[in-house]
């Protein structure tokens, strides 16, 4: 979504007219998740995408007729796409599931704001029970561009998401009888990587690519340069990474990968990553190095529950050779553990291809 919206932020500076298209609820299977975006142009060009292919084409024609037809009108449109069988002709879903997309402009003042946001968190929340769209931004220090035509409506969703602890809500919600589509965008998940080894210069490159701020530890002055690892967002040398571990901002979405190769390191950096709620604790080694570890951890006073949050050996079992290779397994124990899935193979798993939403969560609670 972020990357749509910039790209209508440019076309508009351009001159050019567009319609994002943002799935705003699904049912049962569906090929995009919810909060998946697309933007059209009114020449035709898209960006994005919100299916895997089988209703886009019907998208950008609606997109193209709210544009074309209405050219001094700000309008919007929800239209929900279900599935087709075998014989029909239909735009629809081949995975059986439904979707609902909303179509809308956005308004310049909004675009301005989006523009000069820098890392922070913020939501975008559309009110779609109207003809004519209303939309806020709202920034995690509270600030609000837009309006949704209703102050206490407007009132009603800051007090909810500044009360979030993580920023992390994407969904339809109903406020007093309105309808609103939150969509959160929380601060860059991080990553920290002690050990300025060789398959860290790969977890950089893999996770950079999956959107994640990197730093990398190292007291190694001469192995912790810019020119090794170009892509890591900040370096920390200096005589102790335990120091900074202990000192870092640490949360949920932070993911701590120990690549030190060395007791004398690993276990201290270990000891304070686990007095964190970090999201992910992995540490590299053999077999007989972890079970060597583990030993040192219980002398060092922890318990079996506090060992057992350490992935060690780090990554998912792939049969990885090389640092690519190696560096692809441990991004994506990263990515099931924050997915709360064994990372198995889907062909042996007959659940949920994706996790749910949270409020998909919530619904299947009930």
């Amino acid at each position: 979504m972020k990357a749509v919206l910039k790209e209508i932020h440019y076309w508009y500076e351009q001159g050019y007219s567009s319609i994002l298209a943002t799935v705003v609820k699904t049912e049962g299977s569906s090929p995009r998740e919810l909060g998946a975006a697309m933007a059209i142009r009114n020449d035709g060009q898209v960006a994005g995408s919100i299916s895997g292919g089988c209703i886009e084409a019907a998208v950008i024609e609606e997109a193209l007729m709210i544009m074309n037809e209405n050219r001094d009108e700000q309008k919007s449109k929800l239209i929900t796409y279900g599935a087709i069988d075998e014989f029909s002709w239909d735009v629809g879903l081949t995975c059986g599931g439904s979707i609902w997309v909303f179509l809308e402009t956005i308004e310049p003042p909004i675009l301005e704001a989006l523009n000069q946001l820098t890392e922070e968190p913020f939501a975008i929340c559309t009110r779609i029970d109207k003809s004519n769209s209303t939309k806020i931004l709202i920034t995690s220090q509270g600030v609000v561009s837009g309006s949704l035509d209703s102050s206490r409506l407007e009132k009603l969703i800051v007090e909810q998401l500044l009360n979030l602890p993580d920023w992390e809500l994407v969904g339809l919600k109903n406020y007093q009888g309105v309808e609103v589509f939150v969509h959160c965008f929380a601060r860059a998940p991080h990553l920290i990587i002690f050990g300025a080894v060789d398959f860290t210069r790969s977890l950089c490159k893999i996770a950079k690519m999956l959107n994640y701020q990197v730093t990398i530890c190292d007291s190694r002055s001469k192995l912790l340069t810019p020119e090794r690892f170009p892509e890591a967002d900040v370096l920390i040398g200096g005589d102790s990474p335990t120091k900074y571990m202990k000192e870092a901002e640490v949360n949920s979405r932070t993911a701590i990968a120990v690549l030190t190769h060395d007791p004398k390191f690993d276990v201290p950096i270990l000891l304070a990553a686990i007095s964190t709620n970090a999201g992910y604790i992995g540490a590299m080694g053999s077999r007989k190095a972890t079970v060597e570890r583990i030993e040192r951890l219980k002398d060092a006073g922890l318990s079996q529950q506090e060992i057992a949050r350490i992935k060690a050996p780090i990554g998912l079992d792939i049969g990885a050779r090389n640092p690519d290779e190696t560096a692809i397994s441990i991004m994506a124990e990263i990515i099931a553990q924050k997915a709360n899935r064994q990372g198995g193979s889907l062909s042996f798993s007959d659940g949920n291809i994706r996790p749910r939403s949270l409020q998909e969560q919530k619904s299947h609670a009930r």
